[in-house]
């Protein structure tokens, strides 16, 4: 029985070994994702605080829009007024807790295939070397040359974008009064890395929020228009002025991108979707049969990537 304990002590020893020198050989790749997890975590557990503490504030205002209107002649709204009570949003937020739940089992998937992903990059390496030797014309260590300068500069631009976005954000909140304004501003930040979907689900939810907290339509209107304001202006202008024509892809194409792979994988495909199209488009452009594929979705006249 001891030796068994001494086996097992040892095995766990030595995973936690490995565990920690593929986080340090891995930790361009592991730092950004850990530390936006923390952010979210961190993030949505303030606003969650708030709204668990003003839940009457919700069905407080929800009597009152069925009062309205039922004022202006509209009767249906009584259903669901009578349907309406603070232990559906309990049971939302308990949904939402479980969703989030789940990710984290997908993360640690994620983690176990990078590593074992990470362990056969000098092999994945040799053999593109030895396909290359054999078939001069694939050009694939140019093409992964390619693809990986191309997201790193993805990245920076959206990281970029994103921190300055979630500033202008914390800002505002403060400047109108807005409960929780860090957190706000964390979110957006998060939030921004995935196109069109992010920035939106962003100022929906502050916009929910400041309707709850101040009871005010007009107060929720001049929150929806801010944040509306800063994404476009951040999203529309700054951010492409920042990519310059090196990413020029088809707005277009971004769209349909985040939407498509949102369609097949949910949310981790709304994240990947823009990634994954770069580095098609890099592929078409090496070679000359595909190449008008990527001149034909490129923002200009330079190939993507």
């Amino acid at each position: 029985m001891t030796e068994d304990n001494a086996v097992r002590g040892m095995l766990a020893l030595c995973t936690a070994i490995l565990v920690a020198a593929a986080l340090y050989l891995a930790r361009s790749i592991f730092t950004p994702v850990a530390f936006a997890l923390f952010a979210i975590a961190w993030g949505t557990s303030q606003i969650g605080q708030w709204l668990l503490s003003n839940l009457d504030r919700f069905q407080f205002i929800y009597t009152k829009m069925n009062e309205w209107l039922e004022g202006h002649g509209i009767f249906a709204s009584a259903l669901l007024a009578e349907r309406f009570d603070v232990s559906w949003l309990v049971g939302f937020a308990q949904q939402v807790a479980a969703r989030l739940n789940g990710m984290s089992g997908f993360a640690l998937l994620i983690f176990a295939f990078t590593i074992l992903g990470l362990m056969e990059v000098g092999e994945v390496g040799t053999r593109m070397a030895k396909l290359e030797s054999r078939h001069p014309d694939l050009k694939l260590s140019q093409a992964a040359e390619r693809i990986a300068g191309a997201f790193r500069k993805y990245i920076l631009i959206r990281s970029v974008a994103s921190l300055l976005t979630g500033l202008v954000t914390f800002c505002f909140a403060l400047l109108v009064g807005l409960d929780r304004a860090p957190a706000w501003g964390v979110i957006t930040f998060v939030l921004n890395y995935i196109p069109f979907l992010g920035p939106l689900a962003a100022v929906v939810l502050a916009t929910l929020f400041a309707a709850a907290q101040f009871e005010s339509v007009q107060m929720a209107l001049i929150v929806l228009a801010g944040l509306s304001v800063i994404q476009f202006s951040i999203g529309s202008y700054i951010e492409p002025l920042l990519a310059g024509a090196t990413l020029a892809i088809s707005p277009f194409l971004v769209l349909f991108a985040v939407f498509f792979w949102s369609f097949l994988w949910g949310i981790p495909g709304a994240f990947i979707g823009v990634p994954v199209t770069i580095a098609m488009l890099t592929i078409c452009e090496q070679h000359a049969a595909s190449r008008w594929i990527s001149v034909l979705l490129s923002d200009s006249t330079k190939p993507a990537g």
